[in-house]
C-alpha cells in the first residue's frame, strides 16, 4: 500500500551545510499491518512519518501510494489524496478549542466535495457512540480529559475512512491507564476492521503491541 524507495531528505542549513535527516531509506507497509516506527529523538523518524503522511515529499527517491507515484501529483491533488487516504493522531490531540467535540470530528469532511455535511455528521456521531462520547459531542475540547480527547482525535482520523491511521506519540499526553486504553482501541480497529495502522513513538513499550517494528536511528533503516 505504501512503498518508499532510496528515499533521502535533506535540509540546507543557515552555516551552508546540509543535514540528511532520512538516508536512503527503503520500505513498504502492506495493507492491515500494525506497525510501529520506533528511534530516538532526532532519529529521523518525525520526517519518516510526514512523508508516509504525504505532508513532505523527499529530496531524492520514490514514495508511491498503492500504485500511484506522488511525484507526479500537483499541490491539490496531493492534498485530496491525503485526506482521503490517510488520518492523523497527534501527541497533542491538535483539536480545535473552539469547534465541539463533534465538529472537531467532521472538521476532515469539510476539505471534501465528495462527502455531504449531512453525512459527515451522521457518520461523525456514529463514531463518537462507538468511542463513548455520544454525550460529550457539543462539548468543547477544554471540557473533557486528555483520554476524550486523543478518541475524538481518533473518531476525527476515520471520518474520511482512510486507509492508513498514522499516530505520532498518540499516548505521550496520557496517564499509563488511559494510553493503555488508547493503544488498545488502536489494536482493536487493527482486528476488526483491518485498519493500517502505523505509530511512530519512541517507546518500546508503545511499539510492544505492534507486529513489526521499524527501527530508525540517524535518518536510516536499522
Amino acid at each position: 500500500m505504501i512503498s518508499l524507495s532510496h528515499v533521502t531528505k535533506s535540509y540546507n542549513l543557515e552555516s551552508e551545510t546540509t543535514f540528511h535527516a532520512l538516508r536512503n531509506v527503503s520500505l513498504s507497509i502492506k495493507s492491515g499491518e500494525l506497525t510501529s516506527i520506533i528511534g530516538p529523538s532526532g532519529s529521523g523518524k518525525s520526517t519518516l512519518m510526514h512523508i508516509i503522511g504525504l505532508l513532505d515529499l523527499p529530496t531524492q527517491g520514490t514514495v508511491k501510494i498503492n500504485t500511484t507515484d506522488v511525484a507526479t501529483l500537483n499541490d491539490d491533488e496531493l492534498s485530496k489524496l491525503r485526506n482521503k487516504f490517510v488520518g492523523f493522531v497527534f501527541q497533542q490531540f491538535n483539536l480545535i478549542p473552539k469547534l465541539t467535540v463533534l465538529e472537531n470530528v467532521m472538521l476532515p469532511s469539510m476539505y471534501n466535495q465528495e462527502i455531504s455535511q449531512s453525512e459527515a455528521k451522521d457518520r461523525a456521531l456514529e463514531l463518537l457512540t462507538r468511542f463513548g462520547l455520544r454525550d460529550k459531542a457539543l462539548s468543547y475540547p477544554n471540557r473533557i480529559s486528555g483520554g476524550q480527547q486523543q478518541r475524538t482525535a481518533i473518531a476525527r482520523a476515520l471520518i474520511m475512512n482512510p486507509q492508513l491511521i498514522l499516530a505520532d506519540e498518540p499516548t505521550g499526553n496520557l496517564d499509563s491507564k488511559t494510553g493503555k486504553d488508547i493503544l488498545n482501541l488502536f489494536v482493536e480497529l487493527n482486528k476488526k476492521e483491518k485498519r493500517t495502522i502505523v505509530i511512530v513513538t519512541h517507546d518500546s513499550m508503545v511499539a510492544a503491541i505492534t507486529r513489526r517494528k521499524i527501527h530508525i536511528r540517524d535518518g536510516k533503516i536499522v
